[in-house]
């Protein structure tokens, strides 16, 4: 239940900048999560937070009180990683309450926590089991009480949940998720996954080479991507290199209205959301369609993803349709994209939008 500050915060590994002067407020009680590929910087910030590395520059601050100088163990933040790191040779009961018992609360304290964390994680009555005798997901929801049971101020998580099933990943992020709201405990959550990061975050810190490329909401990032790196990273995309002919968008042989707010004469790049493009039959489509040629239909549940290929485009573009829509393999096809983004260099993007009438 507290903020968190990160002030200017590098960490060099000889040459390598793996975080580079990034700049970050955390709410009392927010979720935020650092999402990005390997190697983009997040573990190593998150390791800073919690005092595994030290900083090469810069200050973190909890509550407005630095702890740059503190040791990991006198910091009031708690970690659980990606390995479950639990003692096999102690039971459930003793592992969750080892940190208890090295900040030296009685007996009768610590039981108490410790049964409260258990029930917290719903497995009460599992501590006199030892780790081997548990699952993989249970193996985590202690590791997770053993975290919770020291009241941080800061919670971080270190891609808790990439080495389960898909199932049982939903199902405890779900877990967590309700569990930090009950709390209200800050959380920090690194993760590769941009879906798990969707999902649970108040907001996303899209971190790229060490800074930090957007930090918005779920919900921001997906609708409005300010790089092409954000928009290219998060969800599917339709990426389309663009140049300018008497002042429309020409990709191929497809055209799009040019944005009356910027530059001509420069080369642009159009983003398309796979759901923004509608795809109807050619042989009774009107208007100013894209014809293209179905590639590919592949059924994902409750819709359908189409590859259609284009004259002068050298991928498939991809499109969401509904799965009772009659759309089959070689057929030739329309696109209407409905909605885009074009972006201009380094610029944030324009949107654009052409309802289909």
């Amino acid at each position: 239940m507290s903020t968190l500050s990160l002030i200017n915060l590098s960490k060099h590994f000889g040459r390598v900048r793996a975080v580079d002067q990034i700049n970050l407020d955390v709410a009392d009680g927010e979720f935020l999560c650092m999402l990005g590929p390997s190697g983009c910087g997040k573990t190593t910030a998150l390791r800073m937070i919690a005092g595994f590395e030290t900083p090469t520059s810069g200050d973190i601050r909890i509550d407005d009180s630095s702890i740059v100088r503190l040791g990991a163990n006198r910091r009031p933040t708690a970690m659980v990683f990606q390995q479950y790191t639990l003692w096999p040779h102690m039971t459930v009961q003793e592992n969750i309450g080892f940190g208890l018992k090295l900040r030296r609360l009685g007996a009768q304290e610590i039981t108490r926590k410790v049964s409260e964390g258990l029930e917290m994680v719903g497995l009460a009555g599992y501590g006199e089991r030892y780790p081997r005798q548990l699952s993989g997901g249970q193996q985590q929801r202690i590791a997770l009480a053993r975290a919770l049971v020291l009241e941080p101020k800061i919670l971080l998580l270190d891609e808790p949940f990439s080495s389960l099933d898909a199932l049982l990943r939903v199902r405890l992020r779900e877990e967590l998720r309700r569990i930090q709201r009950k709390l209200h405990i800050t959380a920090i959550f690194v993760t590769h996954d941009q879906e798990e990061a969707l999902s649970l975050a108040d907001r996303i810190a899209l971190m790229n080479a060490g800074h930090i490329e957007q930090l918005a909401a779920p919900s921001e990032l997906y609708a409005n991507p300010a790089t092409l790196f954000a928009a290219d990273f998060i969800g599917a995309m339709n990426l389309l290199k663009a140049d300018v002919d008497q002042g429309q968008l020409q990709m191929g042989r497809q055209r799009l209205p040019m944005p009356e707010d910027v530059a001509h004469g420069q080369a642009f790049t159009v983003a398309i959301r796979p759901e923004d493009l509608a795809v109807l039959p050619a042989d009774t489509a009107a208007g100013d369609g894209w014809l293209g040629n179905v590639e590919q239909t592949m059924d994902m549940g409750h819709y359908r993803k189409v590859l259609v290929s284009l004259d002068g485009i050298d991928e498939p573009l991809k499109a969401y349709i509904p799965k009772v829509q009659p759309i089959a393999d070689n057929e030739s096809v329309k696109l209407y994209p409905q909605r885009y983004l074009v972006y201009e260099g380094g610029r944030k993007p324009v949107e654009m939008q052409r309802p289909l009438q």
